[in-house]
């Protein structure tokens, strides 16, 4: 063996170690090189992810902005919501559209909804339509007692508030006027809605099954419709129409409706009027949330009449104190007897017709005193007053 042999494995060795440190030396330029053009990639790629999702926010931001503002440039937070205050909200279904109806209809649905976010609680109080009510709004501000439903025929939206707010001794600071068309479409939107059908019927070619079941677009309107085979009557339908409003607003501010919110702007803007801006709606959406959680439903029972031949629903003073109590305590305010109109007929009508609230029977002389507004005292006193000729007029 050579003795030099080592010597030589040795020296190959060394410079072996060292041309490998040489080249590793040399490479780490080029290597530190390509994780920063890969970083950059990265940098830019995340960059214009975010600029994409920032433009679709705000895309759908000013959509929605404008869907719901429209060119009025009212865009700020209305005071009460910005401070969390308790808050009341007229609710109108208008039935123009439905059923063959082509003019400016009726307030098919009444609800007054309150949410008051300190307590985390929301009430929804059903007027039945056929309630009877002193209607305000009127231009001529003439003496009217009909149907509470007829005040949005007369003066819409703003004569709605004014009377029904008269009616129960509460404030009304907001309205959202829907047009019951835009049912079909909104339930649709959301992808449905789930309810509980209280029993088994079936209306407009539509089934309903007792128990809990997802109604499609159709199949809602239909549920909140029909009436006639329900054995409460107009209770059980307003009781259904709460049912879906509440599972639409549900899913309306839920994460999964985002995706579809192209088809909730062209409804809205087509058929939802309010005097909500776009921004009063975000900070409820985001503050009042956890009102939708506790909710107390409720309705206004009406006692049923037949009052110069038209069939309507006299509320009994109890009621009324009933529903303004619940509703004035949810806004913070304290409890106010009710002195209006309509107590003051119920009045009348105990001192002078014998009326019974216990009696089941229709009422067949309940009368409307013309001169309730200016002088109970005397129409009481001579015992016959005015009668309710204006009825409907």
């Amino acid at each position: 063996m050579d003795p030099n042999s080592k010597r030589r494995e040795d020296y190959h060795k060394g410079h072996s170690s060292l041309n490998l440190h040489r080249n590793h030396a040399l490479a780490e330029p080029t290597k530190a090189f390509k994780g920063s053009v890969f970083a950059r990639i990265c940098g830019i790629v995340a960059v214009f992810c975010v600029c994409l999702g920032l433009a679709w926010a705000a895309h759908m931001y000013f959509a929605l902005h404008s869907a719901i503002d429209g060119d009025s440039g009212n865009y700020a937070t209305s005071a009460r919501i910005a401070n969390r205050q308790p808050i009341s909200v007229l609710i109108l279904g208008v039935d123009q559209g439905l059923e063959g109806r082509h003019d400016k209809g009726n307030s098919d649905t009444l609800i007054l909804a309150t949410a008051n976010p300190a307590k985390n609680k929301a009430t929804m109080t059903s007027i039945p339509r056929d309630t009877l009510a002193n209607i305000l709004g009127d231009p001529g501000n003439k003496y009217n007692m009909f149907r509470v439903n007829s005040a949005y025929g007369i003066g819409g939206s703003s004569a709605s508030m004014k009377t029904v707010s008269a009616l129960i001794g509460v404030p009304i600071h907001y309205y959202v006027e829907v047009n019951m068309k835009a049912l079909k479409s909104l339930v649709d939107a959301v992808g449905g809605v789930d309810v509980k059908v209280p029993f088994k019927f079936s209306y407009d070619w539509c089934d309903f099954h007792k128990g809990k079941q997802h109604l499609n677009g159709r199949h809602a309107v239909a549920y909140v419709r029909m009436r006639h085979d329900d054995p409460r009557g107009d209770y059980g339908r307003q009781m259904r129409q709460r049912q879906v409003i509440t599972a639409v607003v549900h899913k309306a501010i839920s994460v999964d409706s985002i995706a579809n919110y192209r088809k909730l702007v062209k409804i809205f803007s087509k058929y939802v009027k309010t005097n909500l801006t776009f921004n009063d709606m975000l900070a409820l959406a985001l503050t009042y949330r956890g009102c939708s959680q506790n909710i107390s439903s409720g309705y206004i029972q009406g006692h049923d009449a037949w009052i110069n031949g038209s069939s309507i629903q006299v509320a009994s003073t109890k009621e009324l104190q009933k529903a303004s109590d619940k509703i004035r305590t949810n806004l913070d305010l304290d409890k106010k007897i009710l002195d209006n109109d309509e107590t003051k007929l119920n009045r009348l009508n105990e001192q002078n017709n014998n009326i019974k609230w216990q009696d089941p029977s229709p009422f067949t002389n309940y009368q409307i005193y013309r001169s309730v507004v200016t002088d109970e005292s005397s129409s009481s006193s001579s015992g016959t007053g005015s009668s309710g000729t204006n009825l409907g007029q």
